[in-house]
């Protein structure tokens, strides 16, 4: 089970950039190819911006041409939520970090293999733990 993080929107508008409470809890989006991650490369562990929950493996990062990080799967099952989202006059899967409820991006599922899926995830709302060298240097 998750453990639910609560905060007041005055406390995530003094923890979050801008940027990052936009997209976090007020569901924004970052313009394409403007995030940090949408090309970055390096091994290690992708963490939900708001709260420092493991969302995504870099190891499953994969290049959708979307010009927005794009995963094939979270980190676990229950590391995102999923609900439906009617704005701008289309349906589309919401994705959430389970843990503080804040807005990642959508799924679609026009992904790669294995599991046919695409996690669009705005740059914002993610933070990468880098693979210390010696982990990656065993591998």
């Amino acid at each position: 089970m998750t453990t639910k993080i609560t905060k007041t929107e005055t406390n995530w508008r003094n923890e979050l950039t801008p940027i990052q409470y936009h997209v976090l809890r007020e569901k924004g989006t970052e313009r394409a190819f403007s995030g940090e991650y949408w090309s970055d490369h390096r091994p290690g562990v992708y963490r939900c911006a708001g709260c420092g929950a493991e969302l995504f493996d870099a190891d499953t990062k994969f290049e959708s041409g979307t010009g927005w990080p794009s995963f094939y799967e979270p980190a676990s099952a229950n590391a995102v939520d999923e609900e439906q989202d009617r704005s701008f006059f289309m349906t589309r899967t919401e994705v959430n970090c389970s843990s503080c409820g804040g807005h990642l991006g959508h799924v679609f599922e026009d992904g790669p293999r294995p599991t046919g899926l695409r996690y669009c995830i705005n740059s914002a709302a993610l933070e990468l733990e880098p693979k210390a060298e010696s982990e990656t240097d065993r591998t």
